[in-house]
């Protein structure tokens, strides 16, 4: 006889140097450091999507503490293995070449749900935000990055290394570390923004040619949800195609303990972009969940520039 443990995390079976949240059915998109030296023995179930390679340094939450010690302790646990959660084959990342994706679980939490109240935003149950969704995009769907909340319809061909792209992405996610201010944080957080979309993939490519330069276009505190943010753009000119903009949002989330927030930003530049005004209206527009009142405010004004 199997048993199935409560939700909780344990140590990534794809990757065992991070834990994954198990939500008592499936596995979750959600990954974090582990708190202690000894890991926990990986459970002997369903295997997680595939990411990318180095998603050791993949920013996870740190406001959970590991409550299932006692549980993976008393033996190995047997896990039926979740017949819904194979690839649906290649699809684009955002400015990014392709790659394969596993579809989640219908059951599993994921950032890029609709809300039950307005199918209009996005919402982050884990961080515990809404994000709204702008007009030209759509809620992200076989995508290589767990974290992806919404993309830009279609792909289109890469112009440097095979593949294909997206000309905008959105991602959320929680950050590692909780004692850091958020333009540190944001700081910290955008030369491997910058990396990820425009530089170099997870399967090697380069998908621009790689990136030639950059250059700070704004930065400084923002409204979000409330809270006082810190946000970064950056200018990114690539060897092949027009380049982008990426921008890193750091705030503190209104749930829990109130872990910061990563939210990424990665537009393709020139006519065929998204507008960088959309970032503006996704970071007044984020929400605490079951709060929609409460938006940006004080210090919101984030003008944007092309």
């Amino acid at each position: 006889m199997s048993s199935t443990p409560p939700p909780g995390w344990y140590r990534d079976p794809s990757y065992p140097l991070v834990e994954r949240w198990w939500d008592g059915t499936a596995w979750t998109d959600h990954r974090r450091q582990p708190e202690t030296e000894t890991p926990q023995e990986p459970l002997t179930g369903p295997r997680p999507a595939a990411g990318r390679p180095g998603r050791a340094k993949v920013i996870a939450l740190t406001a959970a503490g590991s409550v299932l010690v006692a549980a993976v302790v008393t033996g190995v646990v047997v896990l039926a293995r979740d017949a819904g959660g194979s690839g649906s084959g290649a699809e684009a990342k955002t400015t990014a070449g392709s790659s394969a994706t596993t579809t989640p679980s219908a059951s599993s939490p994921s950032a890029s749900e609709p809300s039950a109240d307005d199918p209009s935003v996005v919402e982050d149950e884990l961080n515990g935000i809404t994000l709204p969704l702008p007009d030209g995009w759509v809620r992200a769907e076989n995508v290589a990055d767990d974290d992806v909340v919404m993309t830009t319809p279609g792909t289109y061909d890469c112009p440097g290394d095979p593949g294909l792209c997206r000309h905008g992405q959105v991602l959320s996610r929680t950050a590692t570390t909780s004692d850091a201010s958020p333009e540190a944080l944001a700081r910290g957080d955008i030369a491997d923004a910058m990396d990820t979309a425009f530089d170099r993939d997870g399967l090697g490519s380069r998908p621009f040619g790689g990136v030639t330069s950059h250059r700070e276009v704004k930065a400084g505190t923002v409204a979000v949800g409330g809270r006082a943010g810190y946000f970064v753009r950056w200018r990114v000119t690539t060897a092949k195609g027009p380049g982008g903009y990426v921008q890193s949002l750091a705030f503190p989330s209104s749930v829990g303990s109130e872990a910061p927030v990563i939210v990424r930003f990665a537009f393709d530049a020139g006519a065929d972009g998204p507008p960088l005004t959309d970032m503006d209206r996704i970071t007044k527009g984020i929400r605490p969940i079951g709060d929609p009142a409460t938006g940006g405010g004080v210090g919101s004004s984030i003008g944007a520039s092309r």
